[in-house]
């Protein structure tokens, strides 16, 4: 079999850059266990991504994308903005989902005004200082 060379590849995919890239991270999936696409014939990783990428097995641009989101570490999701309305309508029904499940399940907390809470912090006793420090 005739080796995978940069020349069989670079018509698929334009920068020898962007090839080397692409190759390496499909060479990385191979070695974390994803399928392979072309058979292994006793070749390493590199050169089986070189050969999927030339037999166009894969597509590079989707190589490209799955390159792009394994590097990002925080990604954004576009979510559409809801109405007033829908938020209003969302809160309603939120709510009363909380009471139904209150009165189903007679769950109670316990209530702490403003007050207690400060008499509470005022009569904390501050630790006592010693010598190890």
């Amino acid at each position: 079999m005739a080796r995978v060379t940069v020349e069989d590849c670079i018509d698929k995919v334009d920068n020898r850059f962007e090839l080397v890239l692409l190759a390496g991270h499909r060479a990385r999936q191979i070695s974390q266990g994803a399928q392979i696409t072309v058979p292994r014939d006793n070749d390493k990783n590199p050169v089986i991504a070189l050969r999927e990428i030339a037999e166009e097995t894969l597509s590079p641009d989707d190589l490209k994308e799955d390159l792009i989101h394994s590097l990002q570490k925080h990604v954004e999701v576009d979510e559409p903005e809801a109405d007033g309305e829908a938020i209003a309508d969302q809160t309603g029904t939120a709510a009363a989902a909380t009471d139904a499940d209150d009165t189903e399940d007679n769950i109670t907390f316990d209530r702490m005004t403003e007050e207690d809470l400060l008499a509470g912090i005022e009569g904390l006793v501050p630790p006592e200082k010693s010598d190890d420090y």
